[in-house]
């Protein structure tokens, strides 16, 4: 970064993510490749010779992965992004090269530097790239104060440079990937390294870096999150399905549009919407004259296609009453809040002075809520509290529900005096 970058940095992040009003803006440079778009790397000769550069590169590696959600099922990497000192940046296709575990033993004990790493960590451990240690620039955004943490508006706003835009919901699985997409993905790793290290400044002068330390350690080492139960049960509009029998249409439904999304490899919502799914479940059609009648189910769909949604939902409709599904399945924990005040009032007064007294810690610390403390993490302090509402008590509870060191000093004691006061 240059001093009078630096120094736009140094504004910008204690203005809030911008210049003063009384301050003319000065034209944004768009920001282009240093070495122009890396060739991609698609076979195993071209693989190794990256591997044998970025091992041999100095300092973090910049790391970014492209997935093709909204058109392909699942949420494979399908470009995947890297730049560190000394090995410029490289383009690799996970389809022509699908295991790239050399590439992350090369790069172990390196600090990897992502933007939204819980987005990207799990499409990148199938492919066998797994950090020992990161640094997320999006939440080190969020721990900083920033309005904005989207990776465009943090690169203009700390190092005054604008990225390209436009490509970032594209389907990335389209082979060749057209000279532009390419543009666009190598650009996103271009200025990781800088972001990273302006960031780690402003962090270190708000007294908050081990705070981020702390963060990044925690998303490191947290394991891949296991399957969901009842996946069917998230259906978009599920909340109008009241019966045990249409519930039982929801589930048939999703399963078999699952099966055929997998099979076909395409998303689940371009075979079949979820819309459509809640409409027959209300419904419960006699035939497929009825469905085809639904919104979901028009004349663009062939008879063959009304037809195994027809028969997913007689399946449903035959199912005996001890095989149905039982409503109201919810997660482990507190049930929601909202129907606190009838089943313990007592802990929708904890939790409403809970939640005051961190909306005020937070913006007075400058960070998101949410950031500061989970949601869940206060639901759950405040519907089961220690028998004893002491600092040490509360801490513990904190630190059993998950909360990092930082966070536990920080909320402690406000929540222990919110406790005690709606006691």
């Amino acid at each position: 970064m240059t001093d009078a970058q630096e120094t736009a940095a140094d504004l910008r992040t204690t203005t809030g993510g911008g210049p003063p009003d009384d301050v003319e803006k000065a034209p944004i440079p768009l920001l282009e490749p240093r070495e122009g778009i890396p060739p991609v790397v698609a076979d195993e000769d071209a693989l190794a010779r990256v591997v044998a550069a970025f091992a041999a590169g100095t300092g973090p590696v910049a790391v970014d992965a492209e997935r093709a959600s909204g058109y392909r099922y699942g949420q494979r990497a399908y470009l995947v992004q890297l730049r560190r000192e000394g090995a410029g940046s490289a383009l690799i296709d996970p389809v022509g090269c699908p295991d790239l575990s050399a590439l992350g033993e090369a790069l172990s004990g390196t600090e990897w530097i992502l933007h939204a790493a819980t987005q990207d960590l799990p499409c990148l451990r199938e492919i066998g790239m797994v950090p020992t240690s990161l640094f997320d620039t999006e939440l080190a955004g969020r721990l900083a104060g920033f309005p904005r943490v989207g990776l465009g508006a943090m690169v203009e706003s700390v190092l005054g440079y604008a990225l390209e835009k436009g490509h970032s919901a594209v389907d990335w699985s389209t082979r060749p990937l057209p000279e532009p997409w390419l543009r666009y993905a190598a650009l996103d790793v271009e200025l990781l390294v800088d972001l990273r290290d302006a960031l780690e400044k402003e962090l270190d002068r708000q007294g908050k870096l081990e705070w981020a330390r702390q963060e990044f350690d925690a998303i490191a080492a947290a394991p891949p999150a296991p399957p969901r139960k009842d996946p069917w049960r998230r259906t978009s509009g599920m909340h109008k399905v009241r019966r045990r029998r249409q519930m039982a249409v929801v589930r048939e439904l999703w399963e078999s549009r699952d099966r055929i999304a997998q099979r076909r490899d395409v998303s689940p919502g371009k075979v079949l919407g979820d819309a459509a799914i809640v409409e027959a479940a209300l419904a419960l059609p006699a035939n497929v004259h009825a469905l085809s009648a639904l919104p979901g189910y028009g004349q663009r769909m062939g008879r063959r296609q009304l037809e195994q949604w027809m028969a997913a939902v007689d399946r449903a409709k035959a199912l005996p009453e001890n095989e149905l599904p039982q409503p109201g399945a919810s997660p482990a924990g507190p049930p929601p809040p909202r129907s606190w005040a009838d089943k313990d009032p007592a802990a929708a007064a904890r939790l409403a002075a809970a939640r005051t007294a961190v909306s005020a810690l937070a913006e007075g610390l400058n960070l998101p809520q949410e950031n500061l403390i989970t949601p869940d993490t206060v639901r759950r302090l405040c519907w089961e509290p220690p028998q004893r509402l002491e600092p040490e008590a509360v801490a513990q509870a904190l630190a059993g529900h998950g909360a990092r060191p930082w966070q536990i000093e920080q909320v402690t004691p406000v929540l222990v005096r919110a406790l005690a006061a709606s006691a």
